[in-house]
């Protein structure tokens, strides 16, 4: 007597089962069927969002945004500058070479506006600044010899010596004497600073579109030599007053010019290369770069000196200099038609419309009253009939419409089904039993009256129909 085989798993078997319903789903077919609702609120949600959403892809996208262009950010660029005018302070007249740092023209310079000047320095033994910390003293023995603070001005000494002015004693110091803070002498030099002219020479290219351009008109008749800027009339004189920079920028020019400050030039070059090249145009734009409100950060300073040689001994000249940065920026963007991002957003737009029916559905499945009813009518499963050959051509056949008509009719009523002809058939069928027809054309317009689609074949409560409803061949081409 063989011995019984053991039984799988009750845990084993679901898991098979739906692993096995999983691969059967994998590779079903999911079609579209089209179900029009007589309903004027739906429709009407359904009409404004396609609107809207036409609306922002042709003014937005298309209009505005310029889609259907071939885009390139970040031309290549070169910046020259020069800076000319004099000014005077209470002692001397200043030229551009004394007051423009760096000289070289480049896109980055400052123009000195106050001056903090330390005349006489020498190399030897004096008392350090009051503002470094820990300089005052009362007697030596305050003072540390060799401590060296790297925010002071020299090594110590290990003395305490009077200041320069007043009672007060700091530590002695080996530095560059008189200390900065000692014997400084301030100078405004923004007297006539307002009238300096600044000449901005840019040129740009954008490798993408083969197009280069500047921002000087191109003339013979010395036009630069008597023009400065007017957004209008002079927008290829790319001279500008230092006071109307400022002025743009939104600042006060006495306070700038005392405490410094940094002011940003940006020229942006935007052009459209599917119009002409004169359409191309810079356009200059104005404003502060450093935080005003911020006292540890607002404002602009540097120091450098002056060296020359007095009775065979080396001396310099400190000056701390206050003044105004200008930090010229260009940027920009070409664009000129191209079929591929044309292409790419117009499918996108078409794909988009999409939204308005994705959105009625869920109002429709989920807030309207017979919301059953239509889900009832726009989900069907169907399943292909398998011929008696099993041969995967003629099921396609079948499903394509292309296939033999069906040898029996397909009965609407599957209880009638089986009927003898007649008797002495009692066992015989005048054709074979038919398969039962789906409850529910594939296409179908439901009218949201209060009384339709109440009737037995559509109550919420009975059953849906067979979960594989099998089709002649002429019923699945129409699917």
């Amino acid at each position: 007597m063989a011995a019984a085989e053991p039984k799988t798993p009750a845990g084993t078997a679901a898991a098979r089962r739906l692993a096995r319903s999983c691969w059967s789903a994998f590779w079903d077919y999911e079609t579209p069927k089209v179900i029009v609702v007589k309903n004027r609120r739906l429709g009407i949600v359904y009409r404004t969002v396609q609107l809207l959403i036409l609306l922002y892809f042709v003014w937005y996208v298309f209009i505005v945004q310029k889609s259907y262009q071939d885009r390139e950010t970040g031309p290549e660029s070169s910046v020259i500058t020069k800076v000319k005018g004099i000014t005077s302070s209470e002692n001397k007249v200043w030229d551009v070479e004394e007051y423009v740092k760096p000289p070289e023209g480049g896109s980055v310079f400052s123009i000195i506006t106050r001056i903090e000047v330390t005349p006489f320095q020498t190399l030897g033994t004096c008392a350090e600044s009051m503002r470094v910390r820990n300089a005052t003293c009362d007697s030596d023995e305050d003072c540390v010899a060799g401590q060296l603070d790297m925010l002071g001005n020299g090594l110590r000494t290990g003395r305490c010596v009077p200041y320069y002015h007043g009672s007060a004693k700091t530590c002695e110091v080996s530095a560059w004497c008189p200390v900065e803070d000692g014997a400084s002498v301030s100078q405004f030099l923004g007297k006539m600073a307002p009238n300096f002219t600044i000449l901005i020479k840019n040129s740009i290219h954008y490798p993408k579109f083969q197009f280069s351009k500047g921002n000087i008109e191109n003339r013979k008749d010395g036009y630069l030599k008597h023009c400065t800027f007017h957004e209008v009339s002079d927008l290829y004189c790319p001279i500008f007053k230092l006071g109307y920079i400022v002025e743009q920028a939104g600042e006060n020019f006495t306070q700038l010019a005392h405490a410094g400050g940094v002011i940003g030039v940006i020229i942006n070059w935007d052009c459209d290369l599917d119009l002409s090249a004169s359409k191309c145009n810079p356009k200059y734009s104005f404003r502060r770069l450093d935080p005003k409100h911020v006292p540890a950060s607002s404002g602009y300073n540097f120091r450098f000196a002056k060296y020359y040689k007095v009775n065979g001994s080396t001396t310099r000249t400190l000056i701390k200099a206050y003044g105004i940065r200008i930090d010229v920026i260009v940027h920009g963007q070409a664009g000129k038609f191209s079929l591929i991002p044309t292409i790419i957003n117009l499918a996108t737009a078409l794909t988009s419309i999409g939204v308005g029916s994705f959105l009625c559905d869920w109002i429709l499945l989920t807030f309207m009253n017979k919301n059953k009813v239509y889900s009832h009518k726009k989900f069907d499963k169907v399943c292909t009939p398998g011929p008696s050959s099993g041969s995967w051509p003629v099921t396609l056949a079948l499903v394509l419409g292309q296939g033999p008509p069906p040898p029996y009719p397909c009965s609407a009523d599957p209880g009638q089904a089986g009927q003898p002809q007649g008797e002495g058939q009692s066992q015989a069928w005048a054709v074979p039993p038919p398969w039962p027809c789906p409850t529910s054309a594939p296409s179908e317009q439901m009218v949201d009256a209060p009384k339709r689609g109440a009737g037995p074949g559509l109550g919420a409560s009975e059953p849906s129909q067979q979960d594989c409803a099998l089709t002649d061949a002429r019923g699945l081409a129409q699917l």
